[in-house]
């Protein structure tokens, strides 16, 4: 049995000010983003099969890739960001200047000190595990991209290495970062993480 592939792009640069966009804001790529996609693809689509974020910062890209390279694409919600509640929408200056003791405390402790109104890290976590596992299961040794977001990168890492969402909180994810890993016979292998193209 061939090995099962799997790859994880990051979408590019939104467009808008850098803010906590999470599940609920869904500005569209910025001209930079779009080049950043392309660059980290390059001219192949090696792909058997594509699957997306529904938030526009990734699909657009995928639908893109897709017709470009006649693959399939699939939009699954469970892809999706992690909700960041109250926090949505607002820059870390903001936030700082509003309520700097609750911003404090997300970054000491972001498993346990969640904005207010986020999406409880336990369930988001599971989200992920969940499509990683289906698709993994449905596609085995096949080549695999998902394309997402930096939070979706992190779960999915946290599951295939066993390490605490409290660890995977430090694991820095770029715009249009890569990350590959390779399930065989003897278990899934991370190849390489956070580069700019495969």
């Amino acid at each position: 049995m061939a090995d099962t592939v799997i790859d994880f792009l990051r979408h590019g640069e939104p467009m808008g000010t850098s803010t906590y966009r999470g599940n609920g804001v869904d500005d569209p790529l910025s001209e930079k983003g779009w080049s950043q996609m392309w660059n980290a693809v390059g001219n192949s689509c090696p792909w058997d099969v594509v699957f997306s974020s529904p938030l526009s910062r990734c699909r657009a890209f995928t639908d893109a890739l897709g017709e470009r390279y006649e693959v399939s694409v699939q939009v699954d919600n469970r892809l999706k960001e992690v909700g960041f509640g109250d926090w949505e929408g607002r820059t870390r200056e903001e936030i700082k200047a509003s309520n700097l003791l609750e911003y404090e405390a997300f970054y000491r402790d972001p498993v346990n000190q969640r904005p207010r109104n986020a999406e409880p890290l336990d369930i988001f976590f599971r989200r992920v595990a969940s499509v990683y596992d289906d698709v993994a299961k449905q596609y085995m040794g096949k080549h695999i991209l998902f394309v997402a977001h930096a939070g979706v990168i992190r779960a999915a890492m946290a599951q295939i290495l066993g390490i605490s969402p409290r660890v995977a909180y430090r694991i820095q994810v770029g715009n249009a970062g890569v990350t590959r890993f390779r399930q065989g016979s003897y278990g899934t292998k991370l190849e390489f993480h956070n580069r700019t193209s495969f």
